[in-house]
């Protein structure tokens, strides 16, 4: 079959060379037009719940709003876990889904779940809705609003109905949160002196509204010929008209809504808030469809956004475009994995050309590059793969290796066709080049397999580790093959079509020749010693094996995106204007280094946002300069020396893409989370004291925080049945009455256009500030009794918890921390000794530990068992390949040769990196699988030779065969290395650089392995075949 593929290219070469233009010009298209992100998706498929359960207290939002919903949806098809936070007010539940999962089908049962049991929550709670579906990194962009003419109810009524709609409409948005700024109400603010006056309850002022605000359809009238519609109108739309509502009468007089309450616009009770740049302002956070590309719905809701510049200007609002924009992050990855390929694949050519001496034979080697990466990229768009940094970093890794069986069947092609030249009678240059070409084709279809095969483990990973490396290996492996694929086809057409007529210079290049030469007297020395070559080998093999327990890392590196989140908490039952105070010292104090160029604050949570935060708990969003001139990492450690000099908070500071990898590993943004579980909330939290305690201990632990810490300030009413009994008084009219006067009722709206405002009755601002006055609170029964609240109940100031959190139906309590000046890897292995060594746990309590090491080390169990899978195919493949087991032997013993170079190469950059920078990352360790395939490749090529030098050319095993064998091998090896280096170099020099952070710590180990491998191929393996080899006596097919 091969035969038949390499002839037909031969014989139709003006077919092959018209199929490669089309496929280089299509693959152009295909790369223009492809999808652009920075990651691929890398979030499991799952769903968020809100139920908004207004005044009840996370205990009873536990009870009777997150179990019922936990019970519900628990047990539905493909669920892998499910995570729920009760906090007041709110229940956020997250399913999680097992990867594969159709995520519509998904959530098509879980709102059919939740449709069925929606009627079986208490009254008052809203009916429970997902939230949008949106891509694994959210958001798209984040922009700020400030100005000195709006007050902040006018500047986010602006932002509501104004700008948002405006950016819904952009195409690809999946939502929008707005922080910060006064919603508008009408409010009907009672006065409970004016209602003691009147003899009057809430729930009458409630009432009277609900009547005033009410809005009716009439149904039309049918005549003989014609229906007509009734319209009614009467609606009160002002806050005069709504005053002039009469209640009751009393004493023969109207008493009016304005008699016994103030009538005016303000603002909703607020569940967060917003700084930006220090000052008073609106956020609003862009998000991101599920599927839509980042870039392209960027450039939409930044057009949406100019095209609304000249409405902002009038009103007199400054806009801050670019609070946080992830696809200048993308832009910046982009450009230097693009640098990094071009820059390697120059070098490439240049090397070629040096080596080769010819341009022709150069530029035939050179055209696998472009056909092969964009046959890849074809492959990928039709899989419906993104082009990101992973799958780009794929073809970056691949660059030198897609040239290889080119550089193979060139090399080989070319020296045939001068050995032809010289020859009395030559053969037909048709016929030279076939046998040439078929001569090493089954040792690099052997190879290349094998390299294939090696790469298989990185495409099964699951979970966050599989979401970066499989794309990553799927990219890679496409182009290997695709280079296959060029090497059989192309590259012996073009060959064939340049050297038609013979070569004109039957000489080997000066280079060459001077290589060979003295290659030929150091492996002819080395080969009079081989135990004392396998002696060395063993000893560099032990040395490399002894260095690895002192290697560590973590999952992934940090990325280099220019972004910065820092998370603050205070104690529990911090006020709202408390936490926007500290976040506007820490936002100023920021503002003074000349690398930051804007800091916003979002403080507790959005209307409609997911975080279930409460004002004890912010989030500062610290957006760098384009350029900065210091590290990424120094600018971090000056972000937390600010923060550190603010007394009475903690903090975490992170990347935004590594807050979302860490909540997508562990549901928490830290590196090591420690979850205890059980069910008695008070023991759970000493529990995490104690361990909390033991991690601030250890060397490097820092920002060690329990998640739900109790002691919010709470002010319990406990009601009295005896009292209420006694009084004719029914609990839900008392409950209704407090909820109404604190938390506000909504009696009706108020439409102006298509705009529409929530009439609310509640108390006024300074009587909701009073606990004194809550005692005072009038109540009405049925039978118009009145009597203050303090009567029927028992109101007293206690301390309760903010949030309560479940993980599998379980009570959860949390511990995180973000070591410093320590790997992340070495730290949790140190506290997880400590922990089990001095925390006792009690029965029906357990705890275990998750977050970034708990993954690092669940993928390096799974790839150490699939590489283990994959080497039992690859044994099968070199025994099909080689059926002397010898050489097989001879062929493996590169492996642990390739490891030497490549622990040095991880042990040397350990050396030079800022204490608590592992190396060895989860990117490094598939540099090594990458590693092993390119090297055996090299081997196999070797020892295929000498088995062609014996069985088909007629030579005697010996020091001859040996020394020309390798001669003959050693221009391909030394040009496929150099190539496979050179197109890495630009990766390993930009190691760290936006784009590079994950493909660079690859490509260090794939060079130092490089190094030591390819010394092996061509001194220490000839060596050891002429020792231990038996060539000769079986014809290989």
């Amino acid at each position: 079959m091969l035969t038949r593929i390499v002839q037909f290219s031969l014989r139709f070469r003006g077919v092959v060379l018209a199929l490669a233009c089309v496929i280089l010009f299509y693959g152009f298209y295909v790369a223009l037009h492809a999808k652009l992100d920075v990651f691929p998706n890398f979030v499991q498929p799952q769903a968020t719940i809100q139920i908004e359960s207004p005044g009840l207290s996370p205990e009873q939002v536990e009870a009777l709003v997150t179990r019922p919903i936990e019970s519900a949806v628990n047990g539905l098809g493909n669920m892998a876990s499910l995570r729920s936070e009760s906090i007041q007010g709110l229940s956020v539940i997250t399913a999680v889904f097992k990867e594969g999962t159709d995520i519509y089908i998904a959530r098509q049962m879980l709102a059919e779940r939740l449709a069925a049991m929606a009627g079986e929550l208490p009254v008052g709670v809203q009916a429970p809705r997902m939230t949008p579906l949106t891509s694994s990194t959210m958001v798209v962009l984040e922009i700020g609003l400030v100005s000195d003419k709006l007050s902040p109810m006018e500047l986010r009524t602006f932002a509501e109905w104004t700008l948002q709609p405006r950016l819904l409409a952009a195409s690809g948005v999946a939502h929008c949160n707005i922080f910060g700024g006064e919603v508008r109400q009408l409010q009907i603010q009672v006065k409970p002196d004016r209602l003691r006056a009147f003899n009057l309850s809430i729930q009458d002022v409630l009432n009277a509204a609900r009547e005033a605000t009410g809005v009716r359809g009439a149904g039309f009238i049918e005549t003989a010929n014609a229906r007509i519609n009734l319209q009614t109108e009467g609606q009160l739309l002002t806050s005069e008209q709504l005053g002039e509502v009469v209640i009751t009468q009393h004493d023969g007089q109207s008493v009016r809504m304005k008699d016994v309450a103030d009538v005016v616009w303000g603002a909703q009770p607020k569940f967060g808030d917003a700084l930006v740049q220090g000052r008073p302002g609106i956020i609003m956070t862009i998000m991101c469809q599920y599927g839509a590309n980042t870039m392209d719905v960027t450039k939409t809701v930044e057009t949406a956004l100019n095209e609304m510049k000249p409405e902002l200007a009038k009103e007199d609002i400054t806009l801050y475009p670019q609070l946080h924009r992830p696809a200048t992050f993308i832009t910046n990855s982009l450009r230097n994995i693009l640098h990094s390929l071009l820059l390697g694949a120059a070098l490439v050519a240049v090397v070629l050309f040096l080596f080769l001496g010819h341009f022709r034979t150069a530029f035939i080697s050179v055209t696998a590059i472009p056909l092969s990466l964009l046959t890849a990229i074809i492959l990928l768009d039709k899989f419906g793969v993104t082009l990101n940094t992973i799958t780009l970093g794929g073809l970056a890794i691949a660059i030198g290796e897609v040239v290889d069986d080119a550089i193979i069947d060139v090399e080989n092609i070319f020296r045939r066709l001068r050995e032809n030249q010289v020859l009395a009678e030559p053969r037909p240059v048709f016929r030279v080049v076939l046998e040439a070409s078929l001569e090493v084709r089954s040792a690099v279809i052997y190879a290349t397999f094998i390299v294939v095969l090696v790469f298989l483990p990185v495409l099964t990973l699951t979970g966050l580790q599989g979401s970066f490396f499989a794309p990553l290996a799927l990219s890679y492996i496409f182009a290997i093959l695709a280079s296959l694929g060029v090497a059989l086809t192309l590259t012996p057409a073009l060959a064939y079509f340049f050297f038609e007529h013979g070569v004109r210079d039957t000489r080997e290049t000066q280079l060459q020749s001077g290589l060979k030469s003295r290659y030929g007297h150091v492996l002819n020395s080395i080969s009079k010693w081989p135990r004392t070559v396998m002696a060395l080998m063993v000893v560099a093999c032990l040395t490399s094996l002894a260095l690895l327990p002192f290697l560590s890392g973590g999952l992934l590196p940090d990325f280099r995106e220019g972004h910065f989140v820092a998370q603050l908490a205070m104690s529990p039952g911090t006020s709202l204007p408390e936490m926007l105070r500290v976040g506007r010292i820490a936002s100023l104090e920021l503002l003074k280094n000349p690398n930051i160029a804007t800091v916003d604050q979002q403080a507790g949570r959005a209307e409609q946002g997911e975080d279930p935060f409460g004002p004890e708990r912010s989030e500062l969003h610290i957006e760098l300069k384009p350029h900065p001139t210091k590290d990424e990492d120094v600018i971090a450690d000056e972000i937390r020396a600010v923060l550190a000099k603010i007394p009475g908070i903690q903090f975490d500071v992170m990347t935004f893409l590594g807050d979302r990898i860490g909540e997508t590993v562990s549901g928490e943004t830290s590196p090591v989370v420690i979850n205890l579980y059980g069910d008695d909330l008070d023991v759970l939290d000493a529990k995490a004291r104690e361990v909390a305690g033991i991690l601030r201990s250890l060397h490097g632990a820092a920002e060690v925080q329990i998640k739900s810490l109790p002691g919010a300030a709470r002010l319990s009413v406990r009601l009295r049945p005896d009292r209420l009994t006694q009084f004719g008084f029914r609990s839900i009219e008392v409950l209704d009455a407090i909820q109404t006067a604190y938390q506000g009722a909504i009696a009706g709206q108020t439409y102006e256009g298509n705009r529409f405002t929530d009439v609310s009755v509640i108390l006024g601002e300074t009587d909701r500030q009073n606990l004194e006055s809550v005692g005072d609170l009038m109540v009405n029964n049925s039978q118009g009794l009145q009597m203050p609240l303090r009567e029927l109940a028992d109101v007293h100031e206690t301390t309760g918890r903010f949030s309560i959190s479940h993980d599998g139906n379980r009570r959860r309590q949390t511990v995180t921390c973000n070591p410093h000046g320590v790997d992340v890897t070495t730290f949790t292995a140190t506290a997880q000794k400590a922990v089990a060594a001095q925390v006792s746990l009690p029965r029906g309590v357990y705890l275990e530990f998750s977050g970034a090491s708990a993954a690092r080390a669940a993928a390096q169990r799974q790839l150490l068992l699939h590489s283990a899978l994959a080497a039992m195919g690859i044994l099968i493949l070199l025994s099909v390949a080689f059926c002397n087991w010898r050489h097989l032997l001879l062929v493996l013993a590169n492996v642990p040769f390739a490891l030497v170079g490549g622990v040095l190469a991880v042990w040397l950059i350990s050396l030079f990196s800022e204490p608590g920078e592992g190396a060895l990352t989860l990117g490094a360790m598939v540099g090594f699988v990458t590693l092993f395939g390119i090297t055996m490749r090299n081997s196999i090529m070797m020892i295929s030779h000498f088995e062609h030098l014996v069985n088909e050319e007629g030579m005697t095993w010996g020091l001859e065969a040996a020394l020309r064998g390798a001669a003959e091998r050693l221009v391909p090896i030394l040009m496929t290395a150099l190539v496979t280096g050179l197109g890495l170099l630009p990766l390993a020099l930009g190691s760290g650089e936006a784009g590079r952070e994950i493909e660079g710590p690859m490509a260090i180990v794939i060079l130092g392995g490089l190094v030591t491998s390819t010394a092996l191929n061509l001194l220490v393996l000839p060596t050891l075949a002429l020792r231990y080899g038996r060539f000769g006596g079986i014809k290989q097919n």
